[in-house]
């Protein structure tokens, strides 16, 4: 999408430039909400009330960043595309692992998404970094909010020595059988 205008002082090029990698942490979000919500709707077992509440808050948390990062888009002169399609589209990662699971199975897998979030919000960081200090420094703010989340959900899932039971786990599914507990059959998705 082309942009049709910049800020002052600022060239369309360079806005178009940010706009993209604004546009990539748009979807990442987006999707980082939904797995929250999801989360909400189907975690069960020991703990439930805690977590329940708690992807309760990180998914408000994320929605205020969507509109953040959205609106910053639109301010830099472009379309923040927020359609189902053009999250699917831009999606970096796998659809999320779980579906009905026991609580520290889904914050196992979490563990997981956080590390892709946050280390997406980082390099997006260093992008803008010359461009764009407006969205930088929005960046910066977000990735410490998304931070405080993952360490919610790393200290659920360590021991009091910080060691994680996701440690050495690389797919969502392998993190949330690490984090101790074998997931029921409906959590684990079909293959086609």
């Amino acid at each position: 999408m082309e942009h049709r205008y910049a800020p002052a002082g600022m060239d369309t090029g360079e806005a178009e430039k940010v706009g993209a990698i604004l546009q990539e942490r748009l979807a990442s979000l987006i999707d980082l909400s939904l797995i929250l919500k999801h989360v909400h709707w189907n975690v069960v077992g020991s703990g439930f009330l805690a977590v329940h509440e708690l992807m309760d808050t990180q998914s408000d948390q994320t929605r205020q960043m969507i509109d953040e990062v959205a609106e910053r888009t639109t301010t830099l002169g472009g379309v923040a595309g927020g359609l189902a399609g053009q999250v699917v589209e831009m999606r970096s990662a796998d659809e999320y692992a779980l579906g009905r699971a026991p609580v520290m199975a889904h914050l196992g897998a979490l563990d997981k998404v956080y590390e892709r979030v946050g280390s997406g919000h980082r390099e997006a960081i260093d992008q803008a970094e010359n461009i764009d200090p407006i969205s930088e420094d929005l960046l910066i703010s977000q990735t410490a909010q998304l931070e405080m989340n993952h360490w919610f959900i790393r200290a659920q899932i360590s021991d009091t020595d910080g060691r994680l039971a996701t440690e050495g786990a690389v797919t969502q599914l392998d993190a949330a059988a690490a984090a101790g507990h074998i997931l029921q059959p409906e959590a684990v998705p079909e293959d086609d």
